[in-house]
């Protein structure tokens, strides 16, 4: 673990180092932004463009509210937001396609990904999608492309609303745009605004490297901030209530998130990835926003978060695990730690289901994960942690304190544990025993247990448990 964590700090240095020497290099270009009504896309833009052809500098959009559509920020920019000014994004999805256009920096015809649209996980044969660079699937607020040294900085009161865009052949048919949508882009920093009512994920990543997200709020929408195939990323100080997962993706390295406050209706993590560290943080539900495929047909036409009552916005799981085959996953997923963190009224505490009946967790299996200090309350259903028969889990916890809602059958119910580590724990409202075995898990190895006997009893049934 020490050396993990020196690892963490090391990345956390590089990327300090790297955002320190962007900065001093960009040229001191300055380019302000004000209010004028109407259509603000097209000056904002302009000023981008600006920014960029002199070599770097900052744009800054004073208070005001401002009317856009798709932008595309580009290398070597700082965007500002002054207090009190919001990005007001068009509900109109089919205004965001805008990189077929670009002749600053024009986008290879590969990137495109021309007449495709979404289509369920179950039935798909590509995933052209979502792999795609400039598919409508990835289109945003504002897309950051192959780009260096970008920033995006918001002072208190600033805000990026998505107005819960719809799009009828978006994802599951409704979603619309994401808020951020990043690619291929390296030192990159995110931190002091607030994104809300995003018609998918707030913030989107692939194939980045060196980037920190920090006391951001992220209200409403999907996922707050979902990576995949990305290295040395922070989250730190940030406070998401999303409909959807708070922190998500996989095939992610040297990951940390710090000092969150995460409220969730679905999954405060969902996430694979190797070196990762999530420390210091709040979760909790049920979610002050509903997840949004839960509402009436009308209601997400309309971009409503539903009357009191309506919607799904219990949280399901601390932790659920996140490999898929959208992705060929780079390296083999482990060594994730969870330490000094509370959660209350989940459904689950772990959900780990490599069994197979998953679409979310059948590429490469989970090899090792930890919990450190975790305190759990209101949880509602057992621990689920299912392994692979050729990469057996390693499962530790040490200082936890679990307590569940309703009575349980068991503590945990899995299979394909190759260790499991249990010390100074301490379990209410279990009423069986430690395990529920349907195979291939090793016994505990216990010190300090209370509330349930260290003990693992093969089930007598097929295995069952709902998906998430």
């Amino acid at each position: 673990m020490e050396v993990a964590r020196r690892r963490f700090l090391a990345a956390g240095a590089a990327f300090a180092l790297a955002a320190g020497l962007a900065a001093a290099g960009a040229a001191p270009v300055e380019i302000t932004v004000r209010p004028s009504g109407g259509d603000a896309t097209g000056k904002m833009q302009r000023a981008f463009d600006e920014c960029f052809r002199a070599g770097g500098g900052t744009v800054v959009v004073e208070r005001g509210e401002y009317a856009v559509k798709g932008l595309r920020l580009r290398s070597n920019t700082t965007l500002l937001l002054k207090s009190g000014a919001v990005l007001k994004a068009s509900r109109d999805c089919n205004d965001y396609d805008i990189l077929a256009n670009d002749t600053l920096e024009p986008v290879p015809a590969d990137d495109f990904a021309p007449g495709v649209v979404w289509v369920r996980p179950r039935d798909r044969k590509t995933n052209d999608h979502i792999l795609k660079y400039a598919s409508r699937w990835n289109n945003a607020i504002i897309r950051i492309l192959r780009a260096r040294n970008v920033r995006i900085v918001g002072e208190p009161g600033s805000a990026i609303d998505g107005c819960d865009s719809y799009d009828p052949v978006g994802e599951e048919h409704f979603r619309g745009v994401h808020g951020i949508s990043v690619h291929a882009s390296t030192n990159l920093a995110f931190s002091g605004y607030t994104i809300r009512n995003t018609g998918n994920w707030a913030h989107l990543l692939k194939d980045c490297a060196d980037a920190r997200f920090e006391r951001l709020t992220i209200l409403g929408g999907h996922d707050g901030i979902h990576m995949s195939v990305c290295d040395r990323v922070e989250i730190a100080d940030c406070t998401m209530k999303t409909g959807d997962d708070c922190v998500a993706g996989f095939d992610n390295e040297d990951v940390v998130v710090r000092g969150c406050s995460l409220n969730t209706a679905c999954s405060a993590f969902r996430f694979g990835g190797r070196r990762v560290l999530a420390e210091n943080c709040r979760c909790w539900g049920p979610g002050e926003f509903p997840i949004r495929n839960s509402l009436p047909k009308a209601d997400r036409i309309s971009g409503s978060h539903g009357t009191p009552g309506t919607g799904r916005r219990s949280m399901l799981a601390l932790f659920t695990y996140y490999s898929d085959f959208t992705l060929k996953v780079r390296h083999q997923p482990g060594d994730i730690t969870v330490r000094n963190c509370s959660v209350e009224n989940a459904e689950r505490f772990l959900h780990y289901n490599f069994s197979g009946n998953e679409t979310w967790q059948k590429n490469r299996p989970l090899e090792s994960i930890r919990f450190e200090n975790v305190t759990a309350q209101g949880l509602k259903m057992s621990l689920c942690a299912y392994g692979d028969p050729e990469t057996r889990l390693s499962l530790a916890m040490k200082g936890c304190r679990f307590s569940f809602a309703k009575p349980q059958r068991e503590f945990v119910r899995g299979a394909y544990i190759g260790s499991l580590l249990l010390e100074d724990v301490s379990v209410e409202g279990v009423e069986g025993p430690c395990v529920r075995s349907w195979g291939g898990v090793a016994a505990p190895t216990a010190n300090g247990v209370r509330g349930v006997k260290p003990d693992v009893v093969p089930a007598s049934e097929p295995f069952k448990v709902m998906p998430i």
